[in-house]
């Protein structure tokens, strides 16, 4: 089985994000990147894979800038075989994003695409799905549970209230959602050894795109809590602010 997987690099979830000097992008100064959480699922997924079926390839490619290839080299340290780093400044279009993915996987002849559920700074979950329509594969998204047998995927996701079970063919894309298995960390020997995989750099050329970032804003601050009174004579004031101020009763 040969398995790709798209991985983004995004800013640590736990970094103070500061608005850079053009108000329409973040200052990385100092500031820590990680690969995308969900996408770490999906990387999982691929070794597992590989490993229940004792052979294959697992294939990481990333679109960004050079600073993509640590992200990238972090896949290969937890044991997949090869990276591509698709060169590119990026794009707020993500269906530029997905056209350039989809044409360096077009003849790949992968089994499988995965990508995580969604990337945490945009939260937009768009790529993954928009990639399979370009390649005309079937595609389930928010995967929590898999299964594949005889060609055949049994995907289950969680949705309001219950589990949906999914099937399809492959080959096929899926997004990869938390819960689906517990992503490893690189060890040492698979550190050093990720030093000697194969490396490519692809320089790639975005459309222009039909979306633009006007700019960026803080969220408002949270006003500070007050108290109405103490005990239960302060459960009336309390309902009225409540219903008045709060709106929520």
């Amino acid at each position: 089985m040969k398995i790709a997987v798209c991985l983004k690099r995004v800013p640590d979830t736990v970094a103070k994000i500061t608005i850079g000097a053009d108000r329409k992008s973040i200052d990385e100064t100092g500031l820590k990147f990680v690969p995308n959480p969900y996408d770490e699922f999906a990387v999982e997924e691929a070794l597992a894979l590989k490993e229940k079926a004792g052979a294959g390839e697992t294939v990481v490619y990333a679109l960004g800038t050079d600073a993509a290839q640590e992200t990238l080299r972090t896949a290969l340290a937890m044991g997949i075989d090869r990276a591509v780093l698709l060169q590119s400044p990026g794009s707020p279009d993500g269906l530029e994003v997905a056209k350039a993915i989809a044409a360096e996987l077009q003849d790949g002849g992968h089994d499988l695409i995965l990508f995580g559920k969604l990337a945490v700074d945009d939260y937009n979950q768009q790529v993954g799905p928009m990639v399979a329509e370009l390649l005309g594969r079937a595609c389930v998204t928010s995967v929590a549970h898999l299964k594949i047998a005889d060609g055949a995927i049994e995907a289950e996701r969680e949705i309001e209230g219950g589990i949906e079970v999914v099937t399809c063919r492959l080959p096929a894309v899926l997004t990869c959602d938390k819960g689906l298995n517990n992503p490893r960390l690189p060890s040492l020997k698979g550190i050093m050894a990720a030093k000697k995989k194969p490396f490519e750099t692809k320089p790639v050329a975005l459309g222009a795109g039909s979306i633009e970032v006007l700019g960026l804003e803080y969220p408002p601050e949270r006003q500070a809590g007050r108290i109405v009174g103490e005990g239960p004579d302060a459960v009336p004031e309390l309902i009225r602010l409540l219903r008045t101020e709060a709106r929520v009763l």
